[in-house]
C-alpha cells in the first residue's frame, strides 16, 4: 500500500474513452490511454484492506496480484508492475480492455465508495510494457519432446498454448477460421479491441514457438482420429457458441439473425476489405431491434451505429435494474446494479436517448410481405414480487401488444453449449446436461484418454478472465500428465459448477 489516506484523497477516475459523439463514426478502439499521474493516483486509492478480495475467487478467477501492482503504479515503477501483472495474467492486453472487471466488484473499497480503478490500471500497464520493448519473445531453452494439439484458439486455447509452450511442450493450435484468436479475433468488434492487438499478441507466441493453423477446422476437415494418433495430448477449447434462439412466428423472415454470425462478417468485412467486399449485413438506414441485455447485445448496438442504422432499441424482459445494491447481490459478487457500457452511450449521443426498453416480450416478427421482416411483435409485462416465494414473477398487461419497425433484428439471447457437434462426437467425449465437454475442474480431463478440454467448451459461456484461468489450469492439468508432474502456475480455485451467461 503506498498511500496510506489515498482513498480519502482521490476520487474514482474511470478509464478515458474518445467521445461517443466522435467515435460512433469509425471503428477505432473507444479507449483513450489515461494519463499516468492520474493512474498513479488512482493506484494510490488501493488499501490496506487486509484479505484484498479483488485477486480472490469472486474478484479475479486467475489471481491477479492486485495490490502489489497498484502500489507499484502509484510509486512510479512501471516495469515491476508489468512484471507481477505477467505472473499470472497472459494476455492483460485483452482482459484490460474487455473483461467486464469482476476485481472491481469485489473490491473492498467498493463497500462504501466507487471502487478502485483495477482495469484501466492493468490495461496501463501492458499498453506501456509493449511500447518501453519491455514484452519480448522468451522461447524455452529447452524442448521436452511432447507435443499438445490445441483445438481452439480464443482466450484459453491460447492461455493454454502459452503456459505448455513455456513448459517445453511443441505446442500447435488448430482454428477453423481464416484468422487465430477465436472471439478475440472476431467476436468482439474492433473498436473495443483492436485487431492489430490480437495479431501482436499471436505474433509473440509464434515467436516463441507455438505453431498456428488457421483454416484448420478439427471434425471437418481434419479428422479427431488424427491428432489422437500424431499427439501426446489434445485440448478441446472451442467455446460455447451454439446462440439461444427465440422461436416465434416469423423466425423464418430475412433480417433476423443471430448476433454472433452478425459481428464475426462485420469484423472479417472491415480486416479484409474496409467493408468494400460487402460481405456483412449493412444496418444503414434500417430500424435496428437488439434483443437481449448482454455485452453481445451492446456489441450489435455499437456495430449498428457505426453504419449508420436509422432507429435503433434494444429490448429485454427483464426488470430495469437497481442503482445500488440489493439484497440479492451481496458484495463481494456482481453488483447487479443499472450502468451504462459503451454502445448505450453512444446510442444516446446519436438518437439522445438510452435505447434500452424493459419489460418488453417479443410475440411475433412481421412479415413485410416479400419475405422480410418490417417489424417486432411485442407487449409490456408487469413485473412483481410473489409474496409467498419471494420470487419475481411477470404478467402481460392488457392491450399493451403493438408493433415496433424493424428491418434487423438480432439475437443476442445467450448462448447453449459448444456449436462443433461432429468434432466432439468423433472425439468421444461425454457432454453435460447443458451440452458442454463433461471434464472435472481441477484434471481437465475428459472420459477419452489423452483429451482434455477448458474454456467455455468445458464450462459454458462465460468471462474472458475465466477463459484464461481455465486454460491455465488445463496446461497444469497436461503438463502434469505428460512429465508426472508439472512447475507450471494455475489457479486455486474451487469449481462453481454453474454456467454463466453471456448475451
Amino acid at each position: 500500500m503506498g498511500k496510506p489516506t489515498g482513498f480519502l484523497e482521490y476520487e474514482r477516475q474511470p478509464m478515458r474513452s474518445r467521445s461517443p459523439e466522435v467515435r460512433i463514426n469509425d471503428f477505432y478502439e473507444i479507449y483513450a490511454r489515461g494519463d499516468e499521474h492520474v493512474l498513479k493516483e488512482q493506484g494510490a486509492r488501493c488499501m490496506d484492506c487486509g484479505i484484498p478480495f479483488c485477486q480472490s475467487e469472486p474478484g479475479c478467477p486467475i489471481d491477479n496480484l492486485i495490490p502489489e501492482w497498484n502500489d507499484l503504479v502509484y510509486h512510479g515503477q512501471w516495469r515491476e508492475a508489468y512484471e507481477r501483472l505477467a505472473k499470472t495474467n497472459n494476455f492483460p492486453e485483452f482482459t484490460g480492455r474487455i473483461c467486464p472487471a469482476p476485481c472491481e466488484d469485489a473490491c473492498v473499497l467498493g463497500i462504501t465508495e466507487p471502487p478502485v480503478t483495477i482495469k484501466s490500471i492493468e490495461c496501463t500497464i501492458i499498453d506501456k510494457a509493449f511500447e518501453e520493448g519491455w514484452v519480448t519473445p522468451t522461447p524455452p531453452e529447452s524442448r521436452t519432446g511432447k507435443t499438445v494439439a490445441v483445438v481452439g484458439s480464443g482466450p484459453a486455447g491460447l492461455a493454454a498454448a502459452d503456459q505448455l509452450n513455456k513448459a517445453g511442450h511443441t505446442v500447435t493450435v488448430f482454428e477453423r477460421d481464416d484468422r487465430i484468436g477465436g472471439l478475440l479475433m472476431y467476436g468482439v468488434p474492433n473498436m473495443k479491441l483492436d485487431k492489430t492487438i490480437v495479431q501482436r499478441r499471436v505474433n509473440l507466441l509464434e515467436a516463441e514457438g507455438v505453431i498456428f493453423k488457421p483454416n484448420s477446422n478439427v471434425g471437418e476437415d481434419i479428422p479427431a482420429q488424427q491428432l489422437i494418433d500424431e499427439f501426446d495430448a489434445v485440448l478441446l477449447a472451442c467455446g460455447a457458441l451454439k446462440p439461444r434462439d427465440l422461436e416465434l412466428p416469423g423466425r423464418e423472415l430475412e433480417g433476423v439473425q443471430f448476433a454472433m454470425p452478425y459481428l464475426t462478417a462485420a469484423t472479417k468485412s472491415l480486416l479484409n476489405s474496409n467493408f468494400a467486399d460487402g460481405q456483412y449485413t449493412n444496418a444503414e438506414g434500417k430500424d435496428v431491434i437488439v434483443i437481449g441485455g448482454g455485452d453481445t447485445g451492446t456489441d450489435c448496438i455499437g456495430t449498428a451505429l457505426r453504419h449508420n442504422c436509422n432507429s435503433l432499441l434494444n429490448i429485454t424482459r427483464r426488470e430495469r435494474e437497481p442503482d445500488e445494491r440489493d439484497d440479492k447481490h451481496p458484495w463481494p459478487g456482481p453488483t447487479g446494479t443499472f450502468f451504462i457500457d459503451y454502445g448505450h452511450a453512444e446510442a444516446a449521443a446519436r438518437f439522445e436517448r438510452d435505447p434500452r426498453e424493459y419489460g418488453i416480450l417479443p410475440k411475433a416478427f412481421v412479415d413485410d410481405g416479400n419475405g422480410k421482416v418490417k417489424a417486432m411483435r411485442v407487449s409490456t409485462l408487469k413485473w412483481s414480487t410473489d409474496p409467498k416465494t419471494g420470487r419475481k414473477v411477470s404478467e402481460e398487461v392488457e392491450d399493451s401488444e403493438r408493433d415496433l419497425p424493424a428491418q434487423l433484428v438480432l439475437l443476442a439471447i445467450g448462448f447453449t453449449g459448444h456449436d462443433t457437434p461432429k468434432l466432439v462426437q468423433q472425439f468421444g467425449v461425454t457432454e453435460t446436461k447443458w451440452s458442454t465437454v463433461d471434464a472435472p475442474y481441477a484434471n481437465y480431463r475428459t472420459n477419452v484418454d489423452k483429451v482434455f478440454a477448458a474454456g467455455d467448451m468445458r464450462r459454458g459461456a462465460s468471462l474472458i478472465v475465466w477463459a484464461i484461468a481455465e486454460g491455465r489450469g488445463a496446461a497444469r492439468a497436461i503438463d502434469q500428465q505428460l512429465m508426472g508432474h508439472s512447475d507450471l502456475p494455475a489457479p486455486d480455485m474451487a469449481d462453481d459448477q454453474l454456467l454463466s451467461s453471456a448475451g
